[in-house]
């Protein structure tokens, strides 16, 4: 079974810092698409992979997909919703 391939506009690489910073990097990202824009976040597993994609739900956002590289990595899929 092929895996499910799902389209983005932007991505980003947070793999370079550590948190708090994971999350404020991949929430600046997220504020400059466009409503219902999807960005693909990768990220290092551990406290990033707990953390961020619970952060970026509680901003409000819909996470598609949190995907595993298989190569310490995981890349997560969020679409941008405007706050009401």
């Amino acid at each position: 079974m092929a895996a499910e391939v799902i389209e983005f506009d932007e991505q980003v690489d947070i793999t370079d810092v550590v948190c708090p910073i994971t999350f404020v990097k991949a929430k600046v990202a997220i504020d400059e698409l466009e409503d219902g824009q999807v960005i693909a976040v990768r990220m290092n597993d551990g406290e990033p992979v707990q953390n961020v994609p619970r952060s970026i739900k509680e901003e409000g956002h819909q996470i598609l997909k949190l995907a595993d590289n298989e190569d310490g990595t995981y890349t997560l899929y969020v679409r941008k919703v405007e706050e009401a």
